[in-house]
C-alpha cells in the first residue's frame, strides 16, 4: 500500500486527489496548507496542519497547493510529485508515458493542454499542420476559479457588478479571447468545467483507434459531457484537400492531473 500526503487537500485538486487515492486503497494523509482555521476544522474533509514529523516514513508527497512553510519538505526523503501552478512547481517534467522514472525523486506536472497537444498523434497519423481555437473553463485556476465564477453569476443576475478581485478578470456570462500562441488561440468561456479544443488538421492524415483513455464520438463533445469524464473524448471531421476538424473535450483535473498521476504512480485499474 502507497503511503502519501496530499498538501492543500482543502483545494478542488486537493479533494479530488484524496478522494481517487483512497479509492486505489492508498494510505492517504490529508494536509492543509498552514495552519488549521475554525472553518477547516469543521469542513466535510478532515484535513491536519502540516508539520515535518507527520511526513515521517511516508513514500510520497503531492503538492497540490503551497505550504505555508517554505522549508517543510527540507530533509524528506521520499518523492515530491508537485502540481503547484505556474512557475512554482519544481520538478522534472511529468512524463507523457509510463511510471516514475528511476532515480527521480521531483516532478512537476505538466499543463492540461501541453499534454492534449502531445497526444494528438495517438488519434491522428499523418497531421504536418496544426491550428485552432482552446475554449478554456475557469476548472484550471481551481477553487478561484469556481468561486469567482459563481459569485460573478449570482451578483450579476441580482443586478450588481461583479466583483473581479478573486479571477482578475470579468467571468460570468463573457466569452474572452486572450493573446494568441503561435496557431493557437485561447478563449475563455464562463463553464465552471470541461475545456474544448477545436483544430484544424492538415497533412495525410489518417485516423487511428482509440487509445484506453480517450473515446471517439460520432458527434462533437460538450463541455458538460466532458466535465464528468476522465477520458479524452475525441470527434473528427474530415475535410477536402488533405485537412480535417478534431475537435478535442477534456477536464483539466480529471483528464489532465488525475489520469496522468495513476499512470504514473502504477494505479491504473
Amino acid at each position: 500500500m502507497l503511503k502519501l500526503a496530499v498538501i492543500g487537500a482543502q483545494t478542488l485538486l486537493g479533494r479530488e486527489l484524496v478522494e481517487v487515492l483512497e479509492a486505489r486503497e492508498c494510505s492517504v494523509l490529508p494536509l492543509a496548507a498552514g495552519p488549521m482555521t475554525r472553518q477547516d476544522e469543521e469542513g466535510n474533509l478532515v484535513v491536519f496542519a502540516p508539520t515535518p514529523a507527520l511526513l515521517e516514513g511516508l513514500e510520497l508527497v503531492i503538492l497540490a497547493d503551497a505550504p505555508d512553510d517554505n522549508g517543510l519538505l527540507d530533509g524528506f526523503q521520499g518523492r515530491v510529485l508537485d502540481l503547484r501552478d505556474g512557475g512554482a512547481a519544481v520538478g522534472k517534467p511529468l512524463p507523457l508515458a509510463g511510471g516514475w522514472p528511476k532515480g527521480t525523486a521531483r516532478i512537476k506536472g505538466r499543463p492540461a493542454l501541453e499534454q492534449v497537444l502531445a497526444f494528438i498523434p495517438k488519434l491522428v497519423d499523418g497531421v504536418t499542420d496544426i491550428s485552432g481555437v482552446h475554449l478554456s473553463s475557469v476548472a484550471c485556476l481551481g477553487d478561484k476559479g469556481v468561486s469567482g465564477l459563481a459569485a460573478q453569476s449570482l451578483a450579476i443576475l441580482e443586478g450588481s457588478e461583479p466583483d473581479e478581485t478573486l479571477l482578475g478578470y470579468r467571468a460570468a456570462f463573457e466569452a474572452i479571447p486572450q493573446t494568441p500562441r503561435g496557431s493557437l488561440t485561447e478563449v475563455r468561456i464562463p463553464t465552471f468545467h470541461g475545456d474544448i479544443l477545436i483544430l484544424n488538421l492538415r497533412g495525410d492524415l489518417k485516423v487511428k483507434s482509440a487509445p484506453k483513455n480517450a473515446k471517439w464520438l460520432d458527434k462533437p463533445p460538450t463541455s458538460r459531457e466532458v466535465a464528468v469524464t476522465s477520458l479524452l473524448l475525441a470527434y473528427y471531421k474530415a475535410g477536402t484537400k488533405q485537412s480535417a476538424t478534431l475537435t478535442l473535450g477534456f477536464d483539466p483535473i480529471l483528464w489532465g492531473v488525475l489520469q496522468p498521476i495513476m499512470r504514473l504512480l502504477e494505479l491504473e485499474k
